[in-house]
């Protein structure tokens, strides 16, 4: 039960003829009793807020950037008309830094029996469920002098998904997949992984293409057609451990390892590939499996909302059995992670012949402008020094890149706006090569 500005400020005012006119308790009794009963009336005459009957609905989800709608209504059963200020609470997250206070606050008055509808606009700045906290409202009298509050809690939760920027290049992607084997079935002869048909023999045919049956049943000697396998199987793998929490720019790598894997995953179902997901660091994060095309992008950016980044460092044996037993057949392994010489050594590498030998594995991490830029600075001592740290930093991140190659390992290491784009045509290559 607040007293208001207005109630002080009337006080403040009354003090000034007491102190000039009647200085003393008889004429602070006579102004401060009738602010009293001023208050007391416009306490009894604002709506009771326990009384009244809110619910919500709007927007359960939004992209990371977009903006989410909440709406508020709110029920004056009273016989009293509801002044109110009322303020919307959630996560700090939800707004960007600084309009908080004007987002989640609503003036709105409710005549009795009747009932309003406000909007809180949330405009996320993290991935993840952001979770309503509670809804507090301060009911004001007629004069404003004094007012009721109180508070009620409405559950709802509204997901922000990642929020793939990087599917503006998905059309120049698809075009280079159509000129590779796009809609249309390239027929190569007695080579191949899918039966397309039967044809007449030519000269210059692979024998070992011979249907003998089939010529058997009539004159001439029939062949087999094949045509590019088009059900392949492709297993993202995102490293959520501690070097995945490091921030490029404004966000974690981790986001912008999500972005790729979402670019290409969206390219192999387009081509007709299965794509699964798996995030990992000590334990399982995420799993999403056996999806089909049309709902296997709808399943990763849900999975992936809620991923984040662990401060541990990732077990690369728990992490390559996890691979074995998510993928047990031949797959293409995209493992989106970092290329920092220590993790890589001591952890990857050692375990990479386990899923070389079974796996084509590409190795995809996100590489800081920044460390580029500082290698070439020039200065101060004190740039020198940053530059020879970022030149060591670099010759370390070629020198594991190459020992991955040296495994038969594909390597994608670029900045984070490049990162997408990048996987997306190192797995074209991979296609275009016949090496999935």
């Amino acid at each position: 039960m607040p007293l208001t500005g207005r109630a002080a400020l009337l006080a403040a005012l009354g003090s000034i003829p007491v102190g000039v006119l009647e200085p003393g308790w008889a004429g602070m009794a006579a102004v401060n009793g009738s602010l009293a009963m001023a208050c007391a009336c416009d306490y009894a005459l604002a709506a009771p807020v326990r009384r009244l009957v809110l619910s919500r609905s709007g927007d359960t989800s939004t992209r990371l950037g977009e903006t989410a709608d909440v709406t508020l209504s709110v029920t004056n059963p009273s016989s009293r008309p509801l002044r109110a200020l009322l303020r919307d609470a959630w996560p700090p997250s939800s707004w960007r830094p600084g309009t908080e206070s004007e987002a989640s606050r609503h003036r709105l008055t409710v005549p009795p029996g009747e009932r309003r509808r406000v909007t809180t606009r949330l405009r996320p700045t993290r991935r993840g469920d952001r979770r309503a906290d509670r809804v507090t409202i301060r009911s004001y009298g007629p004069l404003g002098l004094f007012s009721r509050q109180g508070t009620h809690r409405l559950p709802w939760t509204v997901r922000v998904l990642p929020a793939f920027t990087s599917r503006k290049h998905l059309p120049s992607k698809l075009a280079r997949l159509r000129e590779l084997d796009g809609r249309t079935s390239v027929l190569t002869r007695g080579e191949g992984t899918e039966f397309d048909s039967l044809r007449e023999y030519v000269p210059g045919d692979d024998t070992r293409s011979i249907d003998w049956r089939a010529t058997a049943r009539q004159s001439a000697v029939a062949v087999r057609t094949w045509r590019p396998e088009r059900d392949r199987h492709i297993l993202l793998v995102l490293d959520t451990g501690r070097t995945s929490a490091g921030r490029v720019g404004d966000a974690p790598r981790l986001d912008a390892s999500m972005d790729a894997a979402l670019l290409l995953a969206a390219l192999a179902a387009r081509a007709g590939d299965r794509v699964d997901l798996l995030a990992y660091d000590r334990r399982v994060r995420a799993l999403v499996q056996g999806r089909s095309a049309r709902d296997v992008l709808p399943s990763l950016v849900h999975a992936m909302a809620t991923v984040e980044p662990e401060l541990v460092e990732t077990d690369a044996r728990g992490l390559t059995g996890a691979v074995l037993r998510t993928a047990p057949r031949r797959s293409l392994v995209v493992l989106l992670t970092t290329l920092d010489a220590a993790p890589v050594e001591e952890g990857l590498l050692p375990m990479l012949p386990r899923l070389t030998g079974r796996h084509t594995v590409l190795v995809a991490s996100v590489a800081d402008p920044y460390i580029a830029r500082m290698a070439g600075a020039r200065g101060n001592v004190e740039a020198v020094y940053e530059a020879a740290a970022a030149a060591q930093a670099l010759d370390e991140r070629r020198r594991t890149a190459e020992q991955l190659r040296r495994h038969g390992v594909t390597v994608v290491d670029t900045t984070p706006e490049d990162l997408a784009p990048a996987l997306a045509d190192a797995y074209l290559a991979l296609k275009a090569a016949g090496r999935l």
